[in-house]
C-alpha cells in the first residue's frame, strides 16, 4: 500500500471511535496541569494500528517525520511504529536517520505509551554497541519524557543480560518527584530482575529506604509476600 501521509491519515480515521477517544483523554490525563495536558485523541486501539502499520513496510522518513509531528496521539503512536520498522529494516545510513529523528523529536513522543512501546526499539537498540552517555544526559533532563526515554531504552540491554546503565540511570533518576518515573524504574528494577535477582537485591538494599514507595512496590511486586513485606516496612 501506498504509504502517503493522506492515505495513511484516511485508514487510521477509518479505525477511529468518538466513544475511544473520550475514554483515551480521561485514560492518558490530557486535562490542564495533568501530564497529557492538550493530547488529542482520535479513538484507536492498539492491535488495529499494530495491524495497519504492516500495511506500509516501505513508509519513508519523510511521511513518518510528518505523522510524528500530529496533533493527534495515534498519529504520533502510529509513526513510531513505522520508524521502528524503517529502523529494523535499514541499512547503517537509515538506522542512523531513525535514531536522529527520534532524538529531535522527544517533544513530540510525549506520552508514556509512546515511549514504551519505541524506546527500546530505536534508541537502546541503536545504543546496544555505541557510547551511550546520551542516555545519562537524557536521565538529567527536565523533560519527563526525555528521562522517561532514558531508563526505559535500556530494556533492550536488559534482555541482553546488560544491566549496567539501568541501575546507573535508576539511580540519578531515584529522587524523581513524578509518579511515571516511579512506575518505570522500578518496572525497569523488576526486569532486571527476573534475568538476576541479586543483582536487583543488591541495588535495593543500598536504596531501597530512600525509594519512593510506588518505586519499591514495582521493582519487588514479583517477590513473596513475606519479603515485598519486609521490603516495604524497612525490615530487611
Amino acid at each position: 500500500m501506498a504509504a502517503s501521509v493522506a492515505s495513511i491519515r484516511k485508514a487510521l480515521r477509518a479505525l477511529a471511535s468518538p466513544e475511544d477517544a473520550a475514554n483515551l483523554q480521561r485514560f492518558f490525563k490530557t486535562k490542564p496541569g495533568q501530564y497529557g495536558a492538550g493530547d488529542v485523541f482520535l479513538g484507536i486501539k492498539v492491535p488495529p494500528m499494530r495491524a495497519l502499520s504492516k500495511q506500509y513496510p516501505d513508509a519513508d522518513l519523510k511521511t513518518i517525520a510528518t505523522l510524528l509531528d500530529s496533533r493527534y496521539h495515534e498519529e504520533r503512536f502510529f509513526a513510531l511504529l513505522l520508524l521502528m520498522q524503517l529502523y529494523q529494516r535499514g541499512g547503517n545510513a537509515e538506522q542512523a536517520a531513525a535514531y536522529k529523528l527520534y532524538l529531535g523529536s522527544t517533544h513530540r513522543i510525549n506520552n508514556w505509551d509512546l515511549v514504551d512501546v519505541s524506546a527500546p526499539h530505536i534508541v537502546g537498540r541503536h545504543l546496544q554497541d555505541r557510547p551511550r552517555g546520551i542516555l545519562r544526559k537524557l536521565a538529567r533532563s527536565n523533560s519527563l519524557w526525555e528521562k522517561r526515554i532514558s531508563i526505559i531504552s535500556t530494556l533492550y540491554f536488559i534482555r541482553l543480560n546488560d544491566f549496567g546503565d539501568t541501575l546507573r540511570i535508576a539511580e540519578t533518576l531515584i529522587c524523581d518527584e513524578h509518579d511515571l518515573m516511579h512506575k518505570a524504574v522500578g518496572w525497569m528494577l523488576r526486569e532486571v530482575g527476573k534475568r538476576d535477582l541479586a543483582t536487583e537485591e543488591e541495588f535495593l538494599m543500598q536504596h531501597y529506604r530512600n525509594m519512593p514507595r510506588t518505586m519499591l512496590r514495582y521493582a519487588i511486586e514479583r517477590f513473596p509476600e513475606t519479603k515485598r513485606k519486609n521490603y516495604l516496612n524497612g525490615k530487611m
